[in-house]
Parts: C-alpha cells; structure tokens; sequence
C-alpha cells in the first residue's frame, strides 16, 4: 500500500518541504480542543496532528487506513496515555452516534473518491453542536507543489481533486455546509482549516 511505504518517510518529506505548516496546522487545531472532550481523529496519518490534541483532550481516537502511519504515530504518541489508535475507514467508520465532541479529519478530503460519504460519516458520529475541522493542503498549483504532487501521484497517492482558498469553501457551500469557519496557515503549501459546527 502507498501509504505503507510512505509513512517510514512522510515527517521528513513534510520537515524538509513545508515545516512552518506541518507544525502550525497541529498548534492552530488543538485550539479548538477542550479538557473534556473525546476525540476522533481520522486519517491521523503519523500522528502530526495528533500530538497537539492529545495533551488538550480527555481522550483521543486515532485511527487511519494505513498500519504503517498507525505505527509511525503509536510510536510518536507513545508518551500520552489517553491515545487510543485503530485501523478505520473514514467512510465507513464503526463508531455508534453522536460519539464525539470533536472530530477531525486531516488532509484526507482531497484523496477520497467520494467525500461527501466520509462528511456524512463525520457527521454522524460528533455530538449536536459539535465540531469537525478539516485541515486540508491548498493552493497546490505552485512550480514547487505541482512537482512534488505529481512525484506523489506518480508514487500512488492518486490526489483526486485540488483546492485553492475560494474552490475549498465552495467545496463545503456544495455539500450543504453554511456555517463554517475558515483559517489558512500560510506557508510554502498552505493548509486551510475548516471548522463545522454540527446543528443536527
């Protein structure tokens, strides 16, 4: 599997290319992170964002597709004692409903074949008045992103979509979200983070 292989290199990659966003879309959302909360996090990939919720939340569900980013984030988390990391599906999550304060769900969107399935998935596992923020890679059109996006298509990671600010939130007004919030960490890639209040 690509992200198999990838995850024994991913920190590097994302270290050497695009520090100041890797480490700033963690900080920028755990700030919306609460002592009490239980938290589900999707496609957790090697655990960048995870650090920064663990050390603010009552509990944290960590999970992605991938074993080897499973590892790669068990060992990167193995300090906090209420991560708990598991093999999951995005769209197809095994969690009863409205199971979680927060649920987060990064730089995923933009691989899924369909993503409104996952959205709707997210959906229903956060508590009513709850959040989902979705981090996601933007304006990906630059020389320098457009030849590491197509080494990594090349690779397997079959992007299915980009983004730049206007498009993502279009993206959300599409699946019949209004009410959202919007951030963007800037940086060499800049990462856009989306924050939806459930209203169910």
């Amino acid at each position: 599997m690509f992200w198999d292989k990838l995850s024994f290199v991913y920190d590097l990659m994302e270290t050497l290319y695009n520090r100041k966003v890797f480490i700033e879309t963690g900080v920028k959302v755990a700030e919306y992170i609460d002592r009490k909360d239980v938290v589900l996090e999707c496609a957790c990939g090697t655990g960048a964002i995870s650090i920064y919720i663990a050390p603010k939340c009552k509990k944290l569900f960590a999970s992605d597709f991938s074993v080897g980013m499973l590892k790669k984030a068990s060992k990167k988390c193995r300090k906090f004692h209420n991560v708990i990391f598991k093999k999951a599906d995005i769209t197809g999550l095994k969690c009863k409903d409205n199971r979680f304060d927060k649920v987060v769900a990064g730089n995923v969107i933009h691989l899924l074949d369909d993503p409104k399935k996952a959205l709707d998935e997210l959906e229903r596992v956060v508590k009513p008045g709850g959040k989902i923020i979705i981090p996601t890679y933007i304006n990906m059109v630059t020389e320098s992103s457009m030849r590491v996006i197509g080494i990594l298509d090349k690779m397997g990671a079959n992007f299915k979509r980009q983004f730049d600010f206007e498009s993502y939130k279009q993206f959300f007004e599409d699946m019949g979200y209004k009410e959202v919030e919007y951030f963007v960490v800037e940086g060499k890639m800049p990462c856009a983070i989306a924050v939806i209040t459930t209203n169910k």
